[in-house]
């Protein structure tokens, strides 16, 4: 669906809207669902951008703030980045132009993976995660797979109130596997006024369970998501399973470039922004990391870089040469201000040399242009292993 679509016809009366035109229920349907997610999107950001903006105020006008209003400042910019962050991934899976690339993964293992990222999270907020796991190998893009179960742990932390509990099994018929994640929403004695599943969508349908929604579909894979009292449980099923009846289906558009992702990438999923004029450049950056597992964004420019970064950092930057300059100096400076890890990677002109950060006063790893599909994927492994 165009989101265009959505926009008030130019020249409209200020005071009657023009009425969307709907062809089928399917399309009436579309035009909901991302009217809901666009005001959801905006509710999001809206309240905390609210809070934040009378914290600068008060600061303005006192010159004073407290460690526990600056902590809460900082709290409430992080979450207007991360919905940021969210409605952009949402776009991108929507638009339709997203190529996948099929492989042979544990199931387990990428879940794993996710859950043991993001301990250090889970057990600051008081939650406890219940691991039940089945092997079970599946054929899915290992960049959406790792994203769409960072968006479901994300998602399960922020609305349950005591413990989560992620399963692994595979259904007898059709022989699926499955992911199942389950956690109570909200207190068993807690009184509620409306029909229980009317209430718990109201409290769950965040941007969040937008993006783990448009992910799975993006995917093509079935999800389910039912409320029985207080607990919540969705299952998704992974229709392409590897069994000892489907011999030979691993051959199916599976790549073998980069490394196999039988052990889960360990950076799957991390954000790398590519700033490239030429157009020959970045298909070269495409070709080099197109099967790393990684979330790649192209610009054609620092300014436009610099639009990108304001809806939040990238975990790496691949800048060609011919654009380094002082609007890039100044852009490297007002994230490394912000406190984040950005690994930055510059592509030279000439030559097949590969020069890592840090060593014989370099402060930015260094690729040459004959080097990019031999090199390029080992100076990102390497950089961003040091800013994770």
């Amino acid at each position: 669906m165009d989101l265009s679509d959505l926009n008030r016809a130019p020249g409209a009366s200020t005071t009657t809207a023009t009425p969307i035109p709907v062809t089928d229920d399917k399309t009436a349907a579309d035009i909901t669902r991302w009217l809901d997610v666009v005001q959801a999107l905006c509710a999001e950001m809206s309240g905390p951008l609210t809070a934040a903006l009378e914290r600068v105020q008060t600061l303005a006008a006192t010159g004073r703030i407290d460690r526990a209003s600056l902590r809460a400042l900082g709290e409430e910019i992080q979450q207007v980045r991360l919905a940021g962050m969210t409605g952009q991934q949402l776009a991108r899976l929507a638009s339709g132009r997203l190529r996948q690339t099929h492989e042979r993964l544990r199931l387990t293992d990428t879940l794993k993976d996710v859950l043991n990222q993001r301990a250090r999270e889970t057990q600051a907020r008081g939650i406890v995660i219940k691991q039940m796991l089945k092997p079970a190998e599946v054929i899915v893009d290992a960049c959406l797979l790792f994203s769409l179960f960072n968006a479901m742990l994300a998602w399960s932390l922020t609305h349950a109130q005591s413990n989560i509990e992620f399963r692994t099994d595979i259904k007898t018929w059709p022989t699926h596997a499955r992911v199942v994640c389950k956690f109570a929403y909200r207190a068993p004695d807690e009184g509620i006024e409306e029909p229980a599943e009317t209430a718990a969508r109201a409290a769950l349908d965040t941007t969040t369970w937008r993006l783990v929604e448009q992910t799975a579909w993006t995917m093509g894979l079935p999800l389910d998501r039912k409320f029985d009292g207080a607990c919540t449980t969705l299952t998704i099923e992974f229709p392409r399973t590897v069994n000892d009846q489907l011999e030979g289906v691993s051959a199916i558009e599976l790549d073998q470039g980069f490394s196999p992702s039988i052990s889960s990438k360990p950076l799957a999923g991390s954000q790398v922004l590519v700033v490239a004029s030429r157009r020959d450049v970045r298909v070269q950056v495409r070709d080099a990391i197109r099967n790393m597992g990684l979330i790649v964004d192209f610009v054609n420019s620092v300014q436009e870089a610099r639009e990108f970064c304001r809806g939040g950092l990238p975990h790496a930057v691949v800048i060609e040469a011919v654009l380094r300059g002082d609007r890039f100096n100044d852009l490297r400076n007002e994230c490394e201000s912000n406190g984040s890890d950005v690994a930055f990677i510059e592509i030279i002109e000439e030559g097949s040399t590969f020069e890592i950060s840090g060593f014989g006063g370099l402060n930015m790893a260094r690729v040459g242009r004959d080097a990019i599909m031999a090199s390029l994927p080992s100076a990102l492994m390497f950089e961003l292993s040091k800013t994770t």
